[in-house]
C-alpha cells in the first residue's frame, strides 16, 4: 500500500502558495523555497542518474547550511535512504557508521574528505548550498518516488551517551506526524513563525526543529553552520528575531550565566529545551529575566521526536509535560508491573513515529520474536496530575543505604544553592559501600573552599533524606557531555571507581 513521500508533502504545497518566500536564513543569506524545490529536485536526479535504485543507503554528512535540506530532501524525492551523520564525529565512530551503514554513497561537505575513513565509496561533494553541479534538468514532481507503507526514508545515528553510536530507521511518516502532533497541535506554530535550533539537524531533536517543521508550516528556518556559543547565538538572535528557539538545558544555562542580572529583550515568544531534563531552577530564572517559558520536552532518536510536551501557557516547571495526545505510555516497576499512582517508574511508550527497530533482515530467532508492543525507553519517571517528572536513566539510578536515589532529585537542590552552575550525580563507593557522588561547576567568581563543601552538604542535609546526601563532592571545570549536550554520566561514574 502506498503513502505519501514526506518530501512531496514538504515542498509541494510551498511551491505552490509562496514559491518566493524565504524558507531558509543562512550565513546571512536568504534562500526561497523556489531554490530549495530546485535543488532537491536536480540532486534526486543525479542520485537516479548515477544508478541509485530506491532503498539505496546515501551517507548525508553535512553541517547546517542550506545544503542540507537540499540533500536531504533529494534523496527522498529519489527513493534514496538518507543515512544522516554528524559531520563532527570521530574518525572511529565514523568507521563505525561506515561499516554499519552499508551505504552505496557519501554526499559530504568540500574539504571534508581528510576526515573520512578509507572507503570505496562514490561521493557527491557540496558548498554550503548545495552540489557543486548545479546545473543540469531536474527530477519531475510525477516522477518521484512512491514509497510502500514499510519503506524507510532516513536513519539517524543516536548520539552515543555510552559512546557508541546506533543506527535508527525510520519511514516517512515519522518526518511529518511530529509537526502535526507536536509542532500545531502542541505548540501552536504557524507559519508565521521564524525558527532557530541550536541541536544541529544530524539529532532527531535538530532535523525536526530545522527542516520538518519550518516546511510541513511554510514557515522560515535559521541554519547556523558553526558550533553554537552564547555570544554567536545572541548575536543570530539580534540579527533575524527568530518567534521561537529550540534549545537544551545546558545551554540555556551558559547564555544565563553571560547575561548581566538585567531584565533582557528577547523576540521570542517561547523557548523549547529537550535532551535531558531541564532543572526547574533553570525554568524560573529564564523566565525571571526573560518573561519567557521554556516548554521542557522529552523524545527519543527512536521515537522521532517528542511524545511528552509541555505546552505554551501551561508549562510546569520541572516537568516534562503531559502526554502528547496519539502516543500512549505505561509506568512500570522492576517487575513489569504498573507503578502506584505517585510512584516513580521505567517510561514505556508507543506512537506513530517509532522506529521498526532495524534496516537488517531479522533472523529465524528474531523473526519469531514480534516486537514490543511499548518500546522501553531507559527513562524514570514519575507522573503528578496528568504531567511527567524526569527522575533519570534507569541505568544511572543509585543504589544508597538500600534505597533507590533519583540522581535528578539531588541535582535539582544542589543547583538551587547560588554556588553551583552545573552538577551531575552518579553512584560512588564510600569504602565498602555504595552512595551518592556529586560533581559541581561552580558559578562565576565562587571558588573551591573546604568551608563551601560544607554548606553544599547543610543545604542538601536541610532538603534531602541522608541517604540521598552526596557522600562525596568534586569540583570540575565542565562536565563530559555528548554533542547533543546529554551529560555523560559514564565518564563520571569511571572516575569514582576504586
Amino acid at each position: 500500500m502506498g503513502v505519501p513521500n514526506a518530501a512531496l508533502e514538504l515542498l509541494e504545497h510551498n511551491l505552490r502558495d509562496h514559491p518566493d518566500k524565504t524558507a531558509y536564513l543562512c550565513s546571512g543569506r536568504p534562500h526561497t523555497y523556489r531554490e530549495l524545490g530546485e535543488g532537491a529536485r536536480r540532486l534526486a536526479l543525479q542520485l537516479r542518474e548515477r544508478g541509485l535504485s530506491p532503498g539505496d543507503r546515501v551517507l548525508v554528512s553535512i553541517p547546517d547550511c542550506f545544503a542540507f535540506p537540499v540533500v536531504f530532501l533529494g534523496c527522498l524525492l529519489s527513493g534514496a535512504v538518507a543515512v544522516v551523520v554528524n559531520p563532527e564525529l570521530e574518525r572511529e565512530a565514523l568507521a563505525q557508521v561506515v561499516n554499519d551503514a552499508d551505504a552505496r554513497l557519501r554526499i559530504s561537505l568540500e574539504g571534508s574528505a581528510a576526515s573520512w575513513p578509507a572507503c570505496s565509496l562514490e561521493e557527491i561533494v557540496c558548498d554550503e548550498v548545495g552540489p557543486l553541479e548545479r546545473t543540469g534538468p531536474v527530477l519531475e514532481f510525477c516522477d518521484a518516488f512512491q514509497p510502500a507503507d514499510g519503506d524507510f526514508a532516513y536513519a539517524l545515528y543516536t548520539s552515543g551517551s555510552t559512546g557508541v553510536p546506533k543506527g535508527v530507521p525510520h519511514r516517512h511518516r515519522s518526518l511529518v506526524l511530529p509537526c502535526d502532533l507536536v509542532g500545531k497541535a502542541v505548540l501552536g506554530l504557524t507559519g508565521k513563525d521564524v525558527l532557530f535550533s541550536t541541536s544541529k539537524c544530524s539529532f532527531a531533536y535538530g532535523l525536526i526543529n530545522s527542516l520538518a517543521l519550518p516546511l510541513r508550516l511554510g514557515a522560515t528556518a535559521i541554519l547556523y553552520p558553526g558550533k553554537p556559543d552564547p555570544a554567536a547565538v545572541l548575536e543570530i538572535i539580534r540579527r533575524h528575531r527568530p518567534s521561537v528557539l529550540f534549545s537544551v538545558p545546558t545551554f540555556f544555562a551558559q547564555i544565563l550565566r553571560s547575561w548581566p542580572e538585567v531584565r533582557q529583550q528577547l523576540p521570542m515568544r517561547f523557548c523549547c529545551s529537550a535532551g535531558e531534563a531541564l532543572p526547574a531552577a533553570l525554568f524560573q530564572e529564564w523566565q525571571r529575566l526573560t518573561g519567557l517559558e521554556i516548554l521542557d520536552g522529552i523524545g527519543s532518536t527512536e521515537m522521532a521526536y517528542h511524545f511528552i510536551s509541555n505546552a505554551p501557557g501551561h508549562a510546569v516547571a520541572g516537568s516534562a509535560g503531559r502526554l502528547v495526545p496519539g502516543y500512549r505510555a505505561r509506568l512500570v516497576d522492576e517487575l513489569g508491573q504498573d507503578s502506584a499512582p505517585g510512584q516513580e517508574g521505567q517510561l514505556l511508550v508507543d506512537g506513530p513515529t517509532r522506529t521498526p527497530g532495524s534496516w537488517r533482515p531479522p533472523d529465524a530467532a528474531a523473526d519469531a520474536a514480534p516486537p514490543p508492543a511499548l518500546l522501553a525507553t531507559g527513562d524514570v519517571f514519575v507522573e503528578r496530575d496528568g504531567f511527567y517528572y524526569h527522575r533519570g536513566r534507569s541505568d544511572d539510578m543509585i543504589k544508597s543505604a538500600g534505597c533507590w536515589v533519583s540522581p535528578t532529585t539531588v541535582e535539582e537542590v544542589l543547583l538551587g544553592h547560588p554556588a553551583v552552575a552545573e552538577c551531575a550525580v552518579v553512584a560512588t563507593r564510600v569504602g565498602v559501600f555504595s552512595g551518592v557522588g556529586a560533581f559541581v561547576v561552580l558559578g562565576p567568581g565562587e571558588i573551591e573552599t573546604p568551608e563551601l563543601v560544607g554548606a553544599l552538604r547543610r543545604h542538601c542535609r536541610e532538603r534531602l533524606p541522608d541517604h540521598m546526601c552526596p557522600a562525596r563532592i568534586r569540583f570540575v571545570a565542565g562536565l563530559p557531555r555528548t554533542s547533543t549536550g546529554k551529560v555523560q554520566r559514564f565518564k563520571l561514574r569511571e572516575r569514582c571507581a576504586p
